[in-house]
């Protein structure tokens, strides 16, 4: 494992997040999307233009990818909906498998063949959340019992899905078949060090929380609380390690031309306020350079 001294990440010149989530380099676009959960707005970032925008909603906006053609597809505790930020118009295209009193979308992420994962997460109880496919206009759950879904992503070959669950500070690799999206082989790829009651955070290495794979197959995890991302290799091992100027990195994703841009987000919503005087940059949206491109997200369809 290194910890390299070439990483130097730095805040956008944007207002913080309460809890930033789903970084999303758009392909065509050339434009940084992300969420901000509890404040129910999407946002987007033109580095070119340095121009930030944001849309309103009137419930959570977990996740966002592409649409082939056009616009996004946002994970809403309201459902699935189609969004054109050009109009501000959304459609909703499914309503949600759960109910919204108590459940929510969290992360989502388009698969190479276009079909949409996206996790589900419970308010009130503990591992009543599920990962869901939606595929021709329908979801079907495929895997139940999960506590925060998380951590989506593909392998280069698109025959590895990544999936984690934050709560048992665990990530999962599948098996996927490309023509129909069935997942077998389900194995543990990494587990971390559950913390401690009454352990310090400095102490603490973090959960598994958002995550994205490069170019040469190396999977980049936030590791939630630990003020650190990892890169990880195919086979889990840890290769890198970045720390980081805030304790709650959420999520990070692969941008600019050249997709050696990393986008990390953030949370500052509900952290003590001694942590949050330490890490002033809590909530923004980080971006470093890194060796390494990524792959362009895929577009949901």
């Amino acid at each position: 494992m290194t910890s390299s001294p070439l990483f130097d990440p730095q805040p956008l010149p944007v207002p913080a997040s309460r809890l930033g989530e789903s970084p999303l380099w758009h392909p065509q676009e050339q434009v940084l999307y992300w969420c901000d959960i509890p404040a129910q707005v999407l946002n987007r970032y033109d580095p070119v233009r340095q121009v930030h925008e944001h849309w309103r909603f009137d419930s959570e906006v977990a996740c966002c990818a592409p649409l082939l053609g056009d616009g996004l597809l946002l994970g809403l505790r309201s459902g699935l909906w189609q969004f054109d930020p050009a109009t501000g118009q959304a459609r909703r295209l499914a309503r949600p498998p759960y109910d919204p009193s108590r459940q929510r979308f969290n992360d989502g992420k388009a698969d190479p063949q276009g079909r949409l994962w996206i996790g589900t997460l419970d308010d009130q109880r503990e591992y009543e959340g599920a990962l869901w496919r939606w595929a021709n206009g329908e979801l079907a759950a495929q895997v139940r019992e999960v506590a925060v879904s998380n951590g989506l992503a593909w392998s280069p070959d698109g025959r590895t899905l990544y999936w984690s669950d934050t709560k048992r500070h665990t990530v999962f690799a599948f098996d996927m078949e490309p023509s129909d999206g069935s997942l077998s082989n389900r194995r543990e790829f990494a587990r971390f060090q559950e913390k401690p009651s009454g352990q310090d955070l400095s102490h603490y290495g973090g959960r598994p929380d958002g995550a994205a794979v490069d170019s040469e197959g190396a999977y980049w995890v936030a590791m939630f609380e630990g003020a650190r991302l990892l890169r990880l290799s195919p086979e889990g091992q840890v290769l890198q390690e970045v720390r980081l100027p805030v304790q709650c990195p959420t999520m990070p994703c692969f941008g600019g031309a050249d997709l050696r841009t990393l986008f990390i987000t953030t949370a500052r919503d509900k952290r003590p306020d001694e942590e949050l005087s330490r890490t002033p940059w809590a909530g923004c949206v980080l971006q470093m350079r890194v060796e390494v491109p990524g792959l362009p997200a895929n577009y949901a369809h």
